[in-house]
């Protein structure tokens, strides 16, 4: 018998939300979050870090897609599509959703409060030409 910790078996990826029902985004996210957490190989602040440069990974995709749905690149032509180009988005913002999850378990209230004051920002009570970010 081995003295060594087995590693926990690999958990399957959370169920997709039914597409006749209404999308609980923030359940999804907790989901996946959780999901990866008991999935990761790293973790700590090692993992926190690694999560957050996954959004590196894919804003790069979505850039490969843009490149070859518009045959930017003369080798390979036309690769991809405007659907691609909107699936890697969402893959973008997926991550950027789990990766607050990650930061926080309020991730909810803070992405809700986060966007409220951008929302404010830019309806004009900040003046021409405000920062969305």
């Amino acid at each position: 018998m081995s003295t060594q910790p087995q590693p926990r078996p690999p958990r399957s990826a959370p169920t997709e939300p039914d597409a006749a029902g209404p999308t609980d985004l923030w359940a999804i996210v907790d989901a996946l979050w959780t999901w990866l957490d008991a999935n990761a190989a790293h973790g700590g602040r090692e993992g926190l870090l690694l999560r957050v440069l996954k959004l590196s990974e894919e804003v790069g995709e979505v850039a490969q897609a843009v490149i070859g749905a518009t045959g930017q690149n003369p080798r390979k032509g036309v690769s991809h599509t405007w659907e691609d180009v909107q699936g890697e988005l969402c893959d973008v913002a997926i991550t950027a959703l789990v990766a607050l999850r990650t930061l926080t378990p309020e991730a909810e209230a803070v992405f809700a409060g986060h966007l409220a004051r951008v929302a404010e920002r830019s309806s004009g009570s900040a003046g021409a030409g405000a920062d969305v970010r």
